[in-house]
């Protein structure tokens, strides 16, 4: 990992598990441009959204504008509902419990059946698992995932806390020594990062890798830069050119264990990205005050499977 001095993830300590290799070339990386295209994915009440999925999540993005009610049925796990902008709000409802949502918030959704009632105009992110089959198979790009990736361990849930929905707000101020604003369930952890008000420092950039787990990248406004690089293996023949992968908002990119990346905001006025973790990173767990509501859920054991 290659971090300044003044980033809080230099403080972060090295995986006793990096040095370990699953085998085969790092995966291509997955992006998806909504603004380019067409909502993919049908609703159950025949409003339509965007879709992307990874190795181990599925991410929907819906636009609204008045009213939308979304519904899930038989859900196995706890997935994640974020609306990013202030005019959408939500009334939810998940077995015996119920919560008015507000605006700018990320909430926790227990497993079983469950009702979504958007309210407003703004963006709906919902986030599932791969235990929700049905979603990953009808995913856009659910033929790059058509064999499992060789870098991911099989997903495995963190420990649940008793069944509720739980709302956070997104907007708390940044602390020294903390990395953006973190919330995490049993299945997945988000990282709300700070906005950034025109391009960032070329000269300040942050290039590393993840051994074992991707990385979702939402960008939500601006316009970014993701700067990969692939690792050489024995096999010339797997190698790689480096790739900018150029995007705007909103859009979706999976960058794959083991390679290289660093984002690079380089719109003119505001830039907000948003990372996703399935399931959540130990590392980031383990740091006192990175994770919001640490106090809401169990940690593992032994601090998780994946690593930095």
């Amino acid at each position: 990992m290659t971090y300044l001095a003044d980033d809080p993830r230099s403080a972060l300590r090295p995986s006793a598990a990096a040095a370990g290799d699953r085998g085969g070339p790092a995966e291509r990386c997955q992006v998806a441009p909504f603004y380019e295209r067409e909502p993919d994915y049908a609703n159950a009440d025949g409003s339509r959204a965007w879709s992307v999925r990874g190795a181990n999540f599925t991410l929907l993005l819906d636009a609204v504008e008045g009213e939308r009610t979304l519904t899930r049925s038989g859900q196995p796990d706890e997935w994640a509902l974020l609306l990013p902008d202030t005019g959408l709000t939500a009334e939810v409802r998940a077995g015996d419990h119920e919560a008015a949502v507000p605006a700018r918030s990320l909430t926790f959704i227990p497993a079983g059946d469950s009702e979504v009632r958007l309210k407003g105009a703004g963006r709906a992110v919902r986030l599932f698992t791969l235990a929700a089959s049905d979603l990953a198979e009808r995913a856009a790009n659910a033929d790059a995932y058509a064999r499992p990736h060789a870098h991911i361990p099989p997903f495995e849930p963190w420990p649940q806390a008793p069944p509720a929905i739980r709302s956070y707000g997104l907007d708390v101020a940044p602390e020294p020594g903390r990395f953006g604003r973190i919330f995490r369930c049993s299945t997945l952890m988000v990282n709300f990062l700070e906005p950034s008000d025109g391009p960032r420092d070329p000269t300040k950039l942050s290039p590393h890798s993840h051994e074992d787990f991707e990385q979702c990248s939402l960008a939500l406004e601006g316009e970014w830069v993701h700067h990969l690089r692939w690792p050489w293996t024995p096999d010339r023949t797997t190698w790689r050119e480096d790739e900018h992968i150029r995007v705007g908002s909103p859009s979706v990119t999976v960058i794959p264990a083991r390679v290289v990346h660093t984002s690079e905001a380089v719109g003119a006025g505001r830039n907000q990205l948003v990372d996703i973790f399935c399931p959540p990173r130990a590392d980031f767990a383990a740091m006192p005050g990175w994770v919001l509501n640490a106090d809401d859920y169990p940690q593992p054991e032994q601090g998780g499977e994946n690593h930095a």
